[in-house]
């Protein structure tokens, strides 16, 4: 749990919110599907003006009805001068105002054959919208899917690039809530808006220009409560995007700590500390309550403030249009059709701002997957980088400095390890010793000095070339949900069952691998569940006999082992080792024994070395550990 944040420690702040920024990356990688893109649009635009026509046809519907109505209050010997003329004879000005403004034929009625065609034009008009519509949603899945599928595959690249130094000093969950959590936030608030934006920014730019064909006076009329709209929409915005990033900043957090207490739950209930695990995680799940209802509750203000301004927006339309109506320079169908606009026009406003609470959340979650795809990776591998062939294992350290922070941990370090010798590195904790091999894999890079590989720097080598030629045991075991024989085979491609078995043979787990039901078809999870600490050391110890490396590492390798088997591995360790060069990392020196080296280590300094004789005959660090290791094991 190195470099975790304890419980009650402040979790690391996110890098100050540019959503702009965010906005156009985004924006930036939807369009790497640039036909799909530009198809999504084209429906769009397509649809949107199907439906935009709509109701100014269902205008013409009511000019029909409302035409004939009037005609049938007259008499047909009238023409419709006449019938305005004797309206204006008997002072009904406003009346033949109405009339002057329809096309009035006295006497006829409603010619529904007329009303037919133009309804059943609009209801083609609006399936054949309805299904543009729906296309472009499809094809607006496909490329979101497509994005945030290629975010993943980046974040997956991204970690395997990122030094160790970065996953040490970031909690797990946190990191796993970026690539999960985040990127399932982004693909809902993308998912939801994408399409829907477009086609409200569409439907307010076509309605707009609807109404301004009708009638430029209410026009200009809708658009006078637009500004006060946008106002209080971006006073709201600045309030509620902080609270966004904190909400997703605290997700984070949360999730950090339930992997940290799931992945100990046996210790945090050995040591009795559920109740302070209980209380970590109320104190960061009250904080991130507290950032989600800020969160949601100021940018939920944006819809009613949308809706008020919409209401008064159809009131002042509506009072001015049947004024225009009664002075008869207006149809009863115009305005019919103009306060649909009109609501049509802030319907789409009222979306918009609706869904800016959505992108809102979506912007704050790719601002922290961003942050993570922006980090410093590892320095690139040289394109012409030399490598050893075949790899004898001489492995020199010269004048080796490293420090994790300011205070420097391996200083000046000088060692050589000769093809074929193992190398036993013993001390108290903290004295270095898991560093030393850490460094010789690249794992972290130097400050000072070099360490070479046959003569090679292995800072000038390919990471990957230079692992594949080192086997490593930790003592924290690693497995993953697969089968025992996938397992075995993991640092081995191709391998044959005979091999597998071989391997693990030589670790001396087949004879408990062939007791399980399905012996090596047996599926274990990455907890190693139904199998014990001790074998699932051994398992992975077989890895390392499968993989056969020219370099063996092993830390602690026998650790959880108990006598009479570490004393089988120890056997099939010297097996192992012939020939190839081993560091052996071991605080139970009865293991290192017959070591042809023997380094001990002290405050990242080498205080002593030599073999096992030598050593204790020197009555140094070395006897002085030897000693009290053995006398408390006879007290």
């Amino acid at each position: 749990m190195s470099g975790r944040a304890p419980w009650g420690a402040a979790v690391n702040p996110e890098k100050p919110s540019d959503f702009r920024s965010t906005f156009r990356r985004l924006a930036e990688r939807l369009l790497r599907d640039r036909l799909l893109c530009y198809s999504v649009v084209a429906f769009g635009v397509v649809g949107t003006a199907m439906s935009v026509v709509g109701p100014r046809i269902l205008g013409y519907a009511t000019d029909i009805v409302f035409t004939g109505y009037l005609s049938e209050q007259f008499p047909a010997s009238l023409s419709k001068a006449e019938v305005i003329a004797r309206l204006e004879q008997r002072g009904q000005d406003r009346v033949a105002d109405l009339v002057r403004s329809t096309d009035l034929h006295p006497g006829t009625g409603i010619d529904f054959t007329a009303l037919g065609w133009v309804l059943a034009g609009a209801l083609v008009l609006y399936v054949a919208a309805g299904l543009l519509m729906w296309t472009q949603g499809r094809l607006a899945t496909v490329v979101v899917q497509r994005m945030v599928a290629g975010m993943r595959d980046d974040i997956e690249t991204k970690v395997n690039r990122l030094p160790l130094a970065y996953i040490d000093s970031h909690e797990r969950g946190e990191l796993m809530s970026r690539t999960t959590n985040d990127i399932d936030n982004i693909a809902q608030s993308l998912q939801q808006t994408i399409s829907q934006l477009l086609t409200s920014v569409l439907m307010v730019v076509g309605t707009l220009a609807m109404m301004l064909w009708i009638s430029p006076l209410l026009a200009v009329v809708a658009l006078l409560t637009i500004p006060l709209a946008i106002y209080l929409t971006r006073q709201i915005t600045k309030r509620s995007q902080p609270q966004f990033v904190e909400q997703w900043r605290a997700t984070g957090s949360v999730n950090g700590h339930i992997e940290e207490v799931f992945t100990g739950h046996e210790i945090v209930k050995v040591f009795g500390r559920q109740e302070e695990a209980r209380q970590e995680f109320d104190r960061r799940n009250d904080t991130l309550f507290d950032a989600a209802f800020r969160a949601q509750f100021i940018s939920g203000i944006i819809q009613p403030v949308m809706m008020f301004v919409s209401n008064v927006n159809y009131v002042i339309v509506a009072v001015v249009g049947a004024l225009r109506v009664a002075s008869g320079n207006l149809s009863v169908g115009d305005v019919q059709a103009f306060i649909q606009y009109s609501r049509q026009f802030t319907q789409p406003l009222t979306q918009i701002a609706s869904m800016i609470t959505l992108l809102q959340s979506g912007l704050a979650s790719a601002e922290r997957v961003f942050n993570l795809l922006d980090e410093t990776e590892e320095s690139p591998d040289r394109a012409d980088a030399p490598f050893p062939d075949p790899v004898r294992g001489r492995v020199v350290f010269e004048d080796v400095t490293f420090s994790y922070s300011d205070q420097p941990l391996i200083e000046n370090l000088n060692l050589v390890a000769e093809p074929g010798e193992t190398i036993a590195i013993v001390g108290p904790t903290g004295a270095g010793k898991t560093t030393l091999t850490n460094l010789v894999l690249r794992f972290y890079e130097l400050q000072g000095g070099r360490i070479t590989l046959d003569g090679v720097d292995v800072a000038d080598m390919h990471r990957t070339e230079l692992r594949e030629n080192f086997g490593v045991v930790l003592q924290d075991t690693w497995l993953f949900k697969g089968t025992i024989r996938d397992n075995i085979a993991y640092g081995a491609h191709r391998s044959s069952d005979e091999a597998v078995q071989e391997a693990a043979d030589a670790a001396h787990v087949d004879h408990f691998v062939r007791t399980l039901p399905d012996g090596y078809d047996t599926v274990i999870d990455d907890e190693g569940s139904g199998v014990s600490a001790g074998q699932r050391q051994l398992l992975t110890i077989a890895r390392a006999f499968l993989a056969n490396p020219a370099i063996l590492v092993l830390d602690e390798a026998t650790s959880s082992v108990d006598t009479r088997t570490e004393a089988l591995v120890q056997q099939a360790m010297e097996q192992l080792r012939s020939g190839r060069t081993s560091f052996v990392i071991a605080h139970r020196l009865s293991t290192i024994r017959d070591a042809d080296h023997i380094v001990v280590m002290e405050h990242g300094r080498i205080v002593e070395q030599g073999d096992h004789d030598s050593l204790i005959a020197s009555g140094g660090a070395y006897e002085r550990l030897y000693a009290a290791q053995f006398a408390g094991a006879t007290i």
